[in-house]
């Protein structure tokens, strides 16, 4: 899921902006996947609920999370419980997911985020809409530094990845998966495979991945050698991932990670029951989340039941534009964050016109003024 990406560790300052947000961030613990996929992660909620019930030997290994150094901006916490007394935007979670290259298997602070996905929850129509942020996306990391945004959990672990998340984008997740690509592997050969089409441009690229995570992992691996849709293995799935050197760079690579998830979930929704199981204790050893065991068997309950209907990137095609800022490399630049935030409000909450923070329009201007010169 992740390719070695030359990511500078230089950071511009901006202006402190952090007054008018506040801390105040429900308690929860932590939970990792493999790729960070939306649907990945709707996957392992739904098996590790199945395992839950009908395993007693194991239990899902979770860690407290520090809520004090969540931030959720401040008009967004006012807004949300004006809403729900009304009853509106109810049954709404939002979770991230977090894909990230640890080879050591350490998935916390120092390793970036290949993979950024928000998975978008409707608990009452079960539906789900997942958005990757594109890791070289240019904004604050949540410390009144701007880079690429998957320098923040390098920098402060998974809650400084949310606190990015939750400033620039107006959300207030607290909840979290992060998982290292040797998980998704494991997650794949467990499931029997997955269905993919896979392009002529593509099987080169594909088969490079695959030699040199078998090289690292001292394993052997099996090279693609047809087009068309067909079973890919664990190895072959997660180096399909991982493909950015076709049409469409980084955005097209995204959106296979959110393919590779679909797939899964599919897969995972006609598997037995024993499968499942298999699935969750290979998967287990690579994955942290800040979900507890209850809030998994909820959802495990109606997994069957539950659909992506919407899969979209950030900052959105007709309002980014790529640019090289300074000794920071190559970055994908909103045109104007206020106007992503509001197309992502949007989409998330089915069509819900919305008005983006103060703390939102603040970002958005220095971000205009810091790439300024580099985009005209």
């Amino acid at each position: 899921m992740n390719e070695q990406m030359q990511n500078s560790q230089t950071e511009e300052k901006g202006p402190s902006e952090k007054a008018g947000e506040t801390a105040a961030v429900r308690k929860k613990r932590r939970w990792s996947i493999p790729l960070l996929i939306l649907e990945v992660f709707v996957l392992f909620i739904a098996i590790g609920v199945l395992y839950v019930i009908t395993t007693t030997t194991k239990e899902i290994e979770r860690t407290d999370i520090d809520t004090e150094n969540i931030v959720i901006n401040e008009e967004v916490v006012e807004t949300k419980v004006e809403r729900e007394e009304v009853q509106e935007l109810k049954g709404y979670r939002n979770i991230a997911l977090f894909g990230v290259d640890a080879r050591d298997g350490d998935l916390g602070k120092g390793t970036r985020s290949d993979t950024i996905i928000i998975a978008s929850i409707n608990q009452d129509t079960h539906e789900i809409k997942l958005v990757s942020v594109y890791r070289d996306t240019y904004l604050n990391l949540g410390n009144d530094s701007y880079n690429k945004c998957n320098g923040a959990y390098a920098k402060g672990g998974p809650e400084q990845a949310i606190t990015m998340l939750n400033m620039n984008l107006d959300l207030d997740i607290t909840d979290y998966v992060t998982i290292g690509f040797s998980g998704l592997i494991e997650a794949i050969d467990a499931l029997g495979g997955i269905e993919m089409e896979i392009t002529e441009a593509e099987i080169n690229h594909l088969n490079n991945y695959q030699l040199c995570m078998a090289e690292e992992m001292g394993v052997d691996y099996i090279p693609v050698t047809e087009t068309g849709v067909q079973t890919l293995n664990g190895m072959q799935a997660t180096a399909y991932c991982r493909i950015r050197y076709t049409k469409g760079d980084d955005f097209r690579r995204a959106q296979r990670q959110r393919d590779v998830l679909g797939a899964m979930m599919i897969k995972a929704q006609d598997a037995s029951l024993a499968t499942l199981k298999d699935v969750v204790t290979a998967v287990l050893p690579s994955v942290n989340t800040s979900l507890n065991v209850n809030e998994i068997i909820s959802v495990l309950s109606s997994v069957a039941e539950y659909n992506v209907v919407a899969s979209e990137g950030f900052p959105f095609e007709r309002e980014r534009t790529n640019a090289t800022i300074g000794s920071k490399g190559d970055c994908i630049i909103p045109l104007t964050l206020e106007e992503n935030v509001e197309l992502l409000h949007e989409l998330l909450y089915n069509g819900e016109r919305y008005t983006p923070s103060k703390q939102v329009t603040l970002l958005s201007e220095e971000i205009a003024e810091q790439t300024e010169e580099y985009t005209n």
